[in-house]
């Protein structure tokens, strides 16, 4: 994610709307252009309220004070000449001129201050969230274990970086080991429990033998949080060095897809498990499914914010489909495909953040 500039590097300042330069350039114009009636018209009537409009228009797209402070000044000196060019025009009315003028800065002038500060304190907000981020999501490594990976996370909200939407990657003795998930639950109380799952799959990938074993570690985990209604759904996957079939353990998370040669299919378990925490009410171990994946193929594990995804019609990203369409791409390239035509779907929004992790076997 890119950082914004922060509000005292030059140059920083916010760049107005395009449809709002008009508009303000439009001002501007008025403003002169009354102005110069006052000097040349009649000398019984003056215009020298509108001076009043300079310094908020200044204040417009800056976050430096001084902008519409200075502006504000010169409206007030330009005053003066104004009031000897009208002579017919009653002392008073000047002074209320002059007085609306200085009024006008003061306001404008507090207001950029004012909007300056608050953005400076989002953006060490943000920074702080940023590296809140980067501690919780690590990023995952390209090649590891005979795979080439690809992660991406899309943010519903430009200022959003820290979310429910989880993943890991993982070298273990076992072979490498991956998870994806998604906590169902809103704020912090859903980052704390997405923070608690990875580090219990951090550990657990490392020392279980059986994918199905780490799963349960991961239910008693978020089952012991005890936080209202909140679980996680998730898919963990496990992908032997040495070759062979790579397994699946699936949480009531959305079925990975498989991409092999131009085909897409579902990879679905025939006994689905329920997500993370709600194991209890359907007491049982967790179901180790097998399934073929040979080099060349490419798993796409992926979270809701994918496919509940909406055009401008309401209808759902159709990514099995999309993705039936590409061609054979590397993750990475895959991974960029995937997320530039979600925004284009979209319309370049997102209702909710979505994660993709796409897992290539090496030829």
């Amino acid at each position: 994610m890119k950082r914004d500039p922060g509000p005292d590097v030059p140059g920083a300042a916010p760049a107005l709307p395009r449809g709002v330069r008009p508009l303000v350039v439009a001002a501007y114009v008025l403003l002169a252009a009354a102005v110069a009636l006052d000097l040349a018209t009649n000398p019984s009537l003056t215009f020298s309220p509108v001076l009043a409009t300079a310094p908020a228009l200044a204040s417009l797209g800056t976050r430096s004070a001084r902008v519409p402070l200075t502006t504000g000044l010169i409206a007030l000196l330009l005053v003066a000449p104004l009031a000897l060019a009208d002579p017919g025009v009653a002392l008073p009315v000047h002074l209320t001129a002059g007085a609306t003028v200085l009024a006008i800065t003061c306001v404008s002038t507090a207001n950029v201050v004012l909007v300056s500060t608050r953005e400076r304190q989002l953006l060490q907000t943000r920074s702080v969230a940023e590296a809140a981020q980067r501690a919780l999501l690590r990023p995952a490594p390209e090649r590891i274990g005979g795979l080439r990976i690809a992660v991406r996370y899309a943010s519903a909200a430009a200022e959003a970086r820290v979310g429910g939407d989880l993943y890991e990657v993982l070298g273990t003795p076992y072979g490498t080991r991956l998870l994806l998930g998604d906590v169902r639950g809103k704020g912090l109380g859903a980052v704390e429990t997405a923070a608690d799952v990875l580090g219990a799959f951090r550990e657990a990938a490392q020392v279980e033998p059986g994918l199905d074993e780490v799963a349960r570690r991961l239910d008693a985990t978020v089952f012991r949080r005890g936080v209202g209604e909140e679980f996680v759904t998730a898919v963990l996957l496990g992908v032997p060095v040495r070759g062979g079939p790579a397994e699946l353990v699936d949480c009531g998370h959305l079925p990975p897809l498989l991409w092999r040669a131009g085909e897409v299919v579902e990879i679905q378990s025939p006994e689905p498990d329920p997500p993370l925490a709600l194991r209890q009410l359907n007491p049982g171990p967790y179901h180790l499914m097998r399934t073929p994946f040979v080099p060349g193929d490419t798993l796409v594990l992926y979270t809701d914010g994918v496919t509940e995804a909406r055009d401008a019609a309401g209808r759902f990203y159709p990514l099995g489909e999309r993705l039936a369409g590409l061609p054979d791409l590397t993750p990475t390239h895959l991974a960029d495909r995937i997320v530039a035509d979600l925004r284009d779907y979209t319309g370049g929004e997102l209702a909710d953040d979505a994660a993709l992790l796409i897992v290539r076997r090496e030829r």
